[in-house]
Formats: structure tokens, C-alpha cells, sequence
């Protein structure tokens, strides 16, 4: 299992938190070190069957000074994943990667599917 996350959110270390309570084993990635291809991300976002939208950090710093709100919406699918794959900080975060499963966000209610598996 993949984790990616950004060390410096509280968001994160709550999710990395409750994979090590529940036992599970994963490889740690920092997003803002190892940032996402925009070949993952669409092959994460295919998976995962979220709205792209839902792979953006919307509440980041970046994705306001870029006006993404107002941009996103006239972009190709293609030309968001390739801005997704230039920051790490655009993308949102933590995201969980297992096999077909592909979790964007920290939702304890969804993430107990990895538990079941």
C-alpha cells in the first residue's frame, strides 16, 4: 500500500495515525519530495472513479493564487493532470494507493475498506 502525504499537514498525520492503530503496513511518500506524475495521478484518478476535481487541493495556497476555481472548469481532462503532475502541492492530500483501491482525502468511514481487505 502507497501512502502520500504532506508531512507538514495535521490532516495527514491523522491518517498515518490511524493506518499504524489499525495495523496496516504501507511505503511512505512525501508528495512535496516525490510529486505525483501526472501518469498517476490519472491512472490513480481512474481507479479510483472521484471526479478529477477531487484530486485537486483546494483549500492550498497555490491552487488559489492560480485561480484554479475559475480556470479548471475550461481545461481538459488531459491539461489538468498535467498541472496536477507539476506540484505536489496541488494535489490533495493524504492519498492511499492498494491495488484497485484509491482513497483521496482522510474519511475514516471510507478508509475502513483497507481494513476489511
Amino acid at each position: 500500500m502507497l501512502f502520500v502525504y504532506y508531512p507538514k499537514c495535521s490532516t495527514c498525520m491523522k491518517a498515518k495515525k490511524w493506518l499504524d492503530e489499525n495495523g496496516l503496513e504501507y511505503e511512505l511518500r512525501d508528495i512535496r519530495t516525490e510529486n505525483p506524475s501526472a501518469d498517476e495521478v490519472g491512472t490513480w484518478y481512474r481507479k479510483s472513479g472521484l471526479p478529477l476535481k477531487r484530486f485537486f487541493n483546494t483549500s492550498g495556497n497555490l491552487y488559489k493564487e492560480m485561480k484554479l476555481k475559475d480556470r479548471l472548469p475550461e481545461m481538459s481532462e488531459e491539461e489538468q493532470l498535467q498541472l496536477l503532475g507539476t506540484d505536489g502541492m496541488l494535489v490533495k492530500r493524504p492519498i492511499v494507493v492498494d491495488g484497485d483501491t484509491v482513497l483521496v482525502g482522510f474519511r475514516e468511514k471510507e478508509w475502513e475498506i483497507l481494513v476489511r481487505k
